[in-house]
């Protein structure tokens, strides 16, 4: 079996390493995690126009280029040796691998504005009395009219500050602990009733 990488994630891995090593030294990142917001909305704007690293695992129709998890993995490679803080895992990893296998039928205009840049998610998933056992929810999904509304609290957002949409994970069946019936929204941050601190 042969694990080489083609010439395009070849040419990917080095275009994004091309740019870190050019744009994103130990102390820019320094001073960006010290100063609000706290990343640089400079760089996510260049990997959605310059690089297109937004649109790596997505398909073409939508405005990607074409990959999968192998360019996710080439991509999260190099942000990790550069130490990245800019919302990558949430928003493309995490967030657009939800919505490219959800029945969403907004999910491909959000897939568009991910890879615009225009969209950044985060994951909340985590609640205070859970400790990271995902299926142990308290926050609540009940079906009213066309929609749901959803009453709960998350904790530890990664990326929420900046996120203009959040996956919410929600029971709409079973017990508190229960697998089954965990369900997954996609909410927009600015939605009413939603609140961040």
């Amino acid at each position: 079996m042969d694990f080489s990488f083609t010439e395009e994630q070849s040419m990917l891995r080095d275009t994004v390493a091309s740019y870190l090593s050019d744009n994103y030294s130990f102390d820019q990142r320094r001073a960006a995690l010290k100063a609000e917001p706290r990343w640089r909305p400079d760089v996510w704007k260049a990997f959605a126009e310059e690089l297109g690293i937004l649109g790596a695992p997505f398909a073409e129709e939508l405005g990607g280029l074409g990959g999968g998890v192998t360019e996710n993995m080439v991509v999260m490679e190099e942000l990790g040796k550069a130490l990245v803080v800019e919302p990558y895992l949430g928003t493309v990893v995490i967030g657009g691998g939800f919505l490219k296998h959800s029945a969403y039928a907004g999910a491909s205009d959000v897939i568009g504005k991910i890879i615009a840049g225009d969209a950044i998610l985060a994951f909340a998933y985590a609640e205070p009395q859970a400790r990271y056992t995902w299926q142990d929810l308290k926050t609540t999904a009940k079906k009213d009219g066309a929609g749901y509304v959803l009453n709960g609290h998350k904790a530890v957002v990664i990326g929420a500050p900046y996120a203009t949409h959040l996956i919410v994970t929600a029971r709409t069946g079973g017990g508190q602990r229960e697998a089954q019936g965990v369900s997954v929204f996609l909410v927009e941050k600015s939605a009413k009733g939603v609140t961040t601190r």
